[in-house]
């Protein structure tokens, strides 16, 4: 859908905590007219959709779930910047009607920052069935906003909520922050901050006055270092003011500013929800579905049974449901090839087309079928609720490793259950506080299986262990585990020494994921896997692809193979075309094989052949032969590209061109490779360096020594794991 910025009436901006149901009703209010992208400078993903409301268009613009506007982690950091830079026409807060407390946190700090607000009391049918009776209209009285019941995953009441954004959105009223006491001690310093701050208009263009006080007195970083930037007297006057204060709350009541402000929000709300905004009608001690269920799904035994059989599960349903199409798709690209090369003469750009894109980007794209599959099974998780279930029956073990229990959520972000992506599980570690947790997370989680690896993992586990496809996945998902945290546990006894912090982590209920909501969640997905294979994946094949054929071989050489193939077709044209005979199958098969030769030869010439040759003396301890050598070079890239490189490097060595086969085919009737050199490579790939756009995260979340730390570190690991079990299956015979 193409819209102008002139076309848009209105501008509303969702908000809310995770697991409310924002994202619910995101995607129930703009269905397919959505567009994904992130915030310009980080990996944090920003939605957004459009709907027609009494011939308006209105621009909905889904916020990343936060539980407050001080800016902890980019999520936190992304919201607040967008409320105040963009000032949206209005802000729906999405709010979990059965933790009302909890989720009217976020709504105190909105109406703090003055946002023109309307809350969506959401799952209201929940709160019902838990005996919760809500007294809207008296707590929109209270607030003073516009409060709306709905059911979102049912679409219930988001008509009427609709109506009462654009009755706010058309009459926009002034950002008027709210007040509320933050005790004698806070009000006096938030007084003379405010007073500083409005004298000398310091930060005034963007936040209100009593805001950044508040702020500074959380010690909200991106506040404190904009206002050194902006007047670096003023801060330091600001900063001056806190500190005196901390020091004095800290000697006298033990504690600090920041948490005396939280500890004041929670009792405003308390005291205002219970001023008969909230009745109950049944037992409070009553046990809910989700509680029941989880007496089993987070048993201290049985548990962890179950998740294993989920994620063993996930796999087999993922292999045996794309197994087809994505067949389909490998004969497609046959057929491409086989079609391009029947149809140009031979030449560079023959060349380029069939083993730089449709081999190579091919590939990749031939997956499609299996991801979107994966993408499906985890949104699935997701959306149910199950997966931060997973999260908190993994603490318990990452606490054994040194991890903190909020590590979890990186490393299932970054491809815990296979798909995900380690850049933004990278960004997630920016919620853990302790920074040797965060440090030693950081470094591990590029360990998982990212989205980009599934690919490669497919294409091995899928030539070479073709009957256990599921059973291998999900045991290299297991290995991935492992391997991860032993290294963090290696990383918090060595360079990253210390006690891991304590964990508190709250479970959304139990849901049943709407059908729509697992269809837009697994297009997403997939649709981004599909443009960077068209783009990024492209380019790169293509440049690869050059590096495979430049230089050629000497003109001599050329001329050598040119004659030999010469005098084999004239021999041929003399036999009878009629009767063929044993000499035609021994004339075509010496001029496949001199095809066959040449190709092989020029690849070797070429500058990645070199590079490949030269690396072969180290790699063939582990059993990687030079073009193998190439397609790993590509993936300090891009994981991805080695599926792509692979392909076009084994259409243009050594195996025969006119036999059109997949890339799978190609490598299972290689000398070169063999179940375990399969193995070997797919634990080399596993765990060596990260791609580059993780690296340049990694520098950017801790510093350039720490990303050439990973660098060197995984791969000097990865390597001595592959070569440990190339040679000891080799020892056995299993090769």
């Amino acid at each position: 859908m193409s819209v102008q910025r002139n076309d848009i009436s209105h501008t509303i901006a969702l908000a809310g905590n995770p697991n409310a149901g924002k994202t619910t009703l995101f995607n129930q209010l703009t269905g397919a007219r959505q567009h994904v992208g992130n915030y310009p400078g980080i990996t944090v993903e920003r939605k957004s959709g459009y709907l027609r409301v009494d011939d308006e268009l209105i621009a909905v613009v889904d916020l990343p779930g936060t539980y407050s506007l001080t800016a902890y982690s980019a999520e936190e950091l992304v919201a607040r910047d967008f409320l105040v830079n963009e000032r949206p026409a209005v802000v729906i807060n999405i709010v979990d009607a059965a933790n009302l407390e909890r989720n009217l946190y976020l709504s105190v700090q909105l109406l703090e920052l003055g946002a023109p607000l309307v809350i969506a009391l959401n799952m209201i049918d929940v709160a019902t069935s838990r005996g919760i009776k809500i007294d809207t209209e008296k707590l929109s009285e209270i607030l003073g906003v516009p409060i709306i019941p709905i059911v979102a995953r049912a679409g219930t009441g988001t008509d009427i909520l609709m109506q009462a954004a654009i009755k706010v959105a058309r009459n926009p009223p002034e950002w008027k922050p709210l007040t509320i006491s933050y005790g004698d001690d806070l009000d006096g310093a938030i007084i003379e901050l405010t007073r500083v701050i409005e004298e000398h208009e310091f930060l005034t263009d963007r936040y209100p006055a009593q805001f950044t006080a508040v702020k500074y007195l959380e010690q909200d970083e991106q506040i404190l270092a904009l206002g050194r930037d902006k007047n670096p007297d003023i801060a330091r006057m600001l900063e001056s003011v806190v500190e005196n204060l901390a020091a004095h709350t800290h000697k006298t009541l033990d504690v600090y500013p920041e948490v005396i402000v939280a500890d004041h929000r929670y009792g405003y709300l308390k005291s205002l929800l219970r001023g008969g905004i909230i009745t109950h009608t049944a037992a409070p001690d009553r046990l809910y579905a989700s509680d029941r269920i989880d007496k089993i799904a987070t048993h201290r035994i049985g548990g962890p049974a179950i998740m294993l059989a989920v994620l063993y599960f996930l796999y087999q349903f993922t292999f045996s449901w794309s197994s087809m199409p994505v067949a389909w798709m490998g004969e497609l690209f046959v057929w491409l090839g086989e079609m391009v090369d029947g149809a140009m003469a031979d030449g560079p750009l023959k060349s380029l087309i069939i083993s730089g894109v449709i081999d190579g980007v091919g590939g990749v794209l031939g997956f499609v079928p299996l991801i979107m599959f994966m993408f499906f099974g985890i949104a699935l998780l997701e959306d149910s609720g199950y997966l931060a279930r997973v999260a908190y029956m993994m603490d318990r073990i990452f606490r054994i490793f040194g991890l903190h229990g909020s590590s979890v959520m990186p490393f299932i972000v970054s491809g815990g259950i296979a798909g995900g992506c380690a850049v933004p599980g990278v960004m997630a570690t920016r919620t853990l506080r302790s920074p040797k947790e965060r440090m030693a997370t950081l470094l591990t989680v590029p360990f998982m299986n990212c989205g980009a690896k599934i690919p490669v993992l497919a294409l091995l586990i899928g030539a070479f262990f073709a009957n256990h496809q599921a059973l291998m996945m999900f045991g290299f998902t297991m290995l991935a585990w492992v391997v991860a945290l032993v290294a963090a546990k290696f990383l918090r006894t060595t360079f990253l020494r210390g006690e891991p912090t304590p964990f508190v982590m709250e479970l959304p209920p139990y849901r049943f994921p709407t059908t729509r909501g697992l269809l837009i969640h697994t297009w997403e997905r997939t649709w981004q896997y599909i443009k960077k294979a068209g783009t990024v994946i492209l380019a790169i094949s293509i440049l690869l692809w050059a590096l495979m054929t430049y230089p050629h071989l000497p003109e001599e050489q050329q001329r050598y193979f040119a004659q030999q193939k010469a005098s084999i077709s004239q021999e041929l044209s003399l036999l009878d075309p009629i009767s063929k005979t044993d000499n035609h199958s021994l004339l075509a098969e010496e001029l496949r094989r001199l095809d066959q030769e040449q190709s092989a030869q020029a690849l070797r010439y070429s500058v990645a052949g070199r590079i490949g040759h030269g690396l072969e003396s180290i790699s063939s301890w582990a059993g990687f032969d030079w073009r193998t050598n190439i397609a790993l070079l590509g993936g300090f890239v891009a994981k991805e590209v080695i599926v792509s490189t692979l392909g076009t490097a084994y259409s243009m060595g050594d195996t025969n061109p006119e036999a059109a086969a997949s890339l799978s085919h190609r490598l299972t009737r290689s000398p070169s490779w063999n179940p375990v050199v399969a193995v070997a490579a797919l634990i080399f790939i596993m765990f060596y360096a990260p791609c580059f756009v993780t690296v340049v995260c990694i520098a950017r979340e801790s510093s350039w020594r720490w990303a050439a730390f990973s660098m060197g570190f995984n791969t000097i690991f990865a390597f001595a794991l592959a070569v440990a079990v190339y040679q000891l299956g080799m020892a056995l015979g299993f090769g």
